[in-house]
């Protein structure tokens, strides 16, 4: 059985930026898993413009994003795998993996990383209403179809969700020549960020139904209209009902972490992010696999998924040299008031250097509030906030003094200014 001392699972963004980190600070023997043809992961379909911006300090597409790291992988001769599937992760830190030349092979680890990213949700995955006609997909499948296949899913075109992927789609269509009718949220606001909705709806003059589903799919083997209706606490209106002659309807409904893998495997979940529980490593409950990017928690940015990664990198190689205390004794944090959820959500504050970065995202729209961070009675930080989405991650910065006064648990809650 082959041995390596990291096995890195998913060659999207993540795992490239793990590997190159963890070939910068210490000698390895690396081998990086990826299911696919090709290294880059999503932002191979992903031609617009954006990405970059705090990693490289240039605006790239998403390609280009990719190849930076692609490029450097191969300059330093770290091992890879196409077309490879990992079929099995064991406690131990064995892989099993399959692929055409090889068949099913057996390899042994140091250390894992989970980088497989996430997937969208489905028609299914939501219970939609109506018929199962042709036309109707994820806004990130219309994506690859577009932008590598080079075929154009419908002329009238509708988007149930106002996630980043569906109003980038959204101007794509319209670039392409198609007609998009228009963008329904359940949610009183957009779940996209703020940016997207300007360059991609505002600029374009595509409307923007709040507060509204899709309440029915009509067509038999091809959809040739939609129905959308107001909504009261998720709860269609009767007499609100709008429709739509379509021949797609694309779905921006949520990104799921693809975390098969890691449940078979006994990793303890975080309900909230659907991602593993992690400590300030970035390792899960299981010693020596580690979890960063997109399966941990889904970003907003590449960017973000690229400077995590780098410091789950930096944990391996401290885990490797056996530089990582292992304790129980650590510090949970805890979401409280108007917080959805916190990562890392376990803190072990000998193997903090400097500071600690925490992530977070907020329950529902929020202006000129705080966030206070506490440990019981005691407030360790106040940060003011003119606004918050839950579209927009927020990320809180603790130094290693900050942890002196903290007793078993810390709390993040959005407070009222006083």
């Amino acid at each position: 059985m082959k041995m390596y001392d990291v096995i890195i699972i998913g060659g999207g963004s993540a795992g490239l930026a793990a590997a190159l980190e963890i070939n910068k600070f210490r000698k390895s023997k690396i081998l990086l898993l990826e299911r696919d043809a090709e290294l880059g992961g999503i932002l191979l379909q992903c031609i617009h413009n954006g990405f970059g911006l705090k990693v490289f300090k240039e605006e790239l597409t998403g390609p280009e994003y990719a190849e930076r790291f692609i490029d450097e992988l191969h300059e330093k001769g770290i091992e890879y795998k196409l077309n490879s599937m990992v079929i099995k992760l064991h406690p131990d830190k064995r892989v099993e993996y399959a692929n055409i030349e090889e068949g099913f092979v057996t390899i042994q680890a140091k250390a894992v990383i989970l980088t497989m990213g996430c997937y969208e949700r489905s028609a299914g995955a939501i219970g939609l209403p109506g018929n199962r006609p042709s036309g109707v997909m994820t806004a990130g499948a219309a994506q690859k179809y577009l932008n590598i296949d080079g075929y154009l899913v419908g002329k009238n075109v509708f988007i149930l969700g106002s996630g980043d992927i569906g109003l980038i789609m959204a101007r794509r269509m319209i670039l392409e020549g198609a007609n998009v009718l228009g963008v329904a949220e359940i949610l009183p606001f957009s779940g996209g960020l703020k940016r997207n909705i300007v360059q991609c709806l505002d600029d374009y003059d595509i409307p923007l139904y709040l507060s509204h589903t899709v309440t029915e799919i009509k067509g038999e083997s091809k959809i040739s209209s939609v129905v959308i209706s107001k909504v009261k606490d998720f709860v269609p209106i009767p007499g609100t009902e709008i429709e739509f002659e379509v021949d797609a309807l694309l779905l921006s409904v949520g990104l799921i972490p693809e975390n098969g893998l890691s449940e078979a495997c006994g990793i303890d979940m975080d309900s909230r992010t659907k991602g593993p529980i992690v400590n300030e490593s970035y390792q899960t409950n299981i010693d020596g696999i580690f979890a960063c990017g997109n399966v941990l928690h889904v970003h907003d940015l590449v960017d973000f998924v690229t400077e995590e990664s780098r410091r789950a990198g930096q944990a391996v190689v401290k885990y490797l040299e056996n530089q990582l205390e292992k304790s129980d004794n650590h510090i949970e944090m805890i979401s409280k008031d108007g917080v959805s959820y916190i990562v890392p959500q376990q803190v072990n504050v000998n193997n903090i250097n400097d500071k600690l970065e925490l992530f977070l995202r907020v329950q529902k729209e929020y202006r000129d509030v705080n966030l206070v961070v506490r440990s019981n009675d005691t407030i360790i930080k106040t940060i003011r906030k003119k606004h918050m989405a839950p579209a927009e991650m927020e990320q809180i910065k603790l130094k290693v003094e900050d942890f002196d006064s903290v007793i078993g648990s810390i709390s993040i809650s959005v407070e009222e200014r006083q």
